[in-house]
């Protein structure tokens, strides 16, 4: 049952912020999906077959008897989930698929992990499967996000950097009112704050989840400035 397309139950959803919300898909009876941390599912309205939307996986391969996914209200079915979505809905769920997998085979890698708005989401499910696991696997989040009420769960990224020291969450904000009294970084993602961040090359991961303009900068950053092979880079772009 777990490689068909199966009717779920919405457990319950959480809105993250005001135009973004988790939905918890109940699996039904029998359901013991095989999939990986980072991989997405797609899902669509039983009345409405042929509109179908992926999603980045919120939560990690080990929350089991659930999938969670993080949607930001945009486009038709985006603004659909976050205004209209319930506990109690039904919808189907295509199984998970995709290769914007954690590296956490030995030996340990350093996975330094850029994100613009929702696309930090997928990087929720890394932090939470390498803490649990008690991995060496060292996370570095950098996030850009307009505003401080823009971070999403900026609150459990906090919590996992407690619980877990390999874990870092480090959020820029690019556009806050000077008088704000945020003292963290502000300004776009720069290939020179990427960089202060790399201390072996040869053992760190980069994956860039966002939009194209951005996940392009970390591309070239990789594979020109760092000069570094395309396999130690993975990508998530929506446009």
């Amino acid at each position: 049952m777990s490689k068909v397309i199966a009717e779920m139950l919405v457990e319950s959803v959480k809105m993250e912020l005001p135009d973004v919300k988790t939905v918890r898909f109940q699996w039904p009876a029998g359901y013991e999906p095989d999939f990986k941390t980072g991989q997405f599912i797609t899902v669509y309205w039983p009345h409405k077959p042929k509109y179908k939307r992926a999603y980045s996986l919120s939560s990690s391969a080990l929350d089991r008897g659930h999938y969670e996914v993080t949607v930001k209200r945009d486009g038709k079915m985006g603004t659909s989930v976050v205004d209209w979505v319930e506990a109690g809905d039904k919808m189907f769920v295509i199984p998970p698929t995709g290769r914007f997998l954690p590296v956490f085979d030995p030996p340990a890698k350093h996975l330094i992990c850029v994100a613009g708005g929702s696309g930090v989401t997928p990087f929720r499910g890394f932090a939470r499967e390498a803490t649990a696991r008690n991995l060496d696997t060292r996370i570095t989040i950098l996030y850009t996000v307009r505003t401080t009420s823009d971070i999403i769960f900026g609150e459990e990224f906090r919590e996992l950097e407690a619980k877990n020291p390999r874990v870092r969450f480090h959020v820029t904000c690019t556009r806050l009112q000077p008088e704000d009294p945020w003292t963290g970084r502000r300004g776009r993602i720069t290939p020179e704050w990427v960089k202060s961040f790399v201390d072996d090359p040869a053992n760190t991961v980069f994956y860039a989840c966002g939009t194209n303009e951005m996940v392009n900068a970390v591309e070239h950053l990789v594979t020109h400035d760092l000069a570094l092979p395309k396999e130690q880079m993975k990508t998530e772009k929506w446009g």
